[in-house]
């Protein structure tokens, strides 16, 4: 695993996983990375059904990277969660061949709650919408400085 900004292909579709250990919230960019958009969030099932899931959602959407939302202290210290991401981020890698880096998602979920909340939704469509948002917050903040990477993985960098 690497600190360095992963190498970023110029086109081709970007996800952002907020991962959980029920649920995972997925975001997607456009081919030209114009638009971060929800997805869905994914709730987890099985092993083998979960690797069919991501196998699928990167061949099916052509993504180019994952950005695995790493869930960090205030003060920047790594916690459990954060070890629990990685080796998720590091699974996702080998079950579908296309490169992960982690991205600090500290302040995602707390700025997904507060959208929710102002959009007058009830809390049960709050909570159907929260991870998929967090996704996609993560994945706006990586766009916009993809050099705040916390550590990646890709083929290159495990030879």
């Amino acid at each position: 695993m690497s600190n360095q900004v992963p190498e970023i292909p110029e086109k081709g579709r970007i996800a952002a996983v907020d991962y959980g250990t029920v649920r995972i919230g997925v975001a997607i960019t456009d081919p030209d990375r114009v638009l971060c958009s929800p997805l869905e969030n994914y709730n987890r099932r099985s092993p083998s059904k979960d690797a069919q899931y991501f196998k699928e959602l990167a061949e099916l959407e052509r993504i180019v990277l994952f950005v695995v939302g790493l869930p960090v202290h205030m003060s920047g210290d790594e916690s459990q969660k954060s070890f629990e991401a990685r080796q998720f981020g590091k699974w996702l890698y080998e079950t579908t061949n296309v490169p992960v880096t982690f991205y600090d998602e500290r302040f995602t979920t707390s700025m997904a709650k507060d959208m929710l909340q102002e959009a007058g939704l009830t809390k049960k469509r709050r909570k159907a919408r929260l991870d998929m948002l967090s996704a996609q917050i993560l994945l706006t903040a990586f766009l916009e400085n993809p050099e705040r990477a916390l550590g990646s993985i890709s083929g290159l960098e495990d030879r």
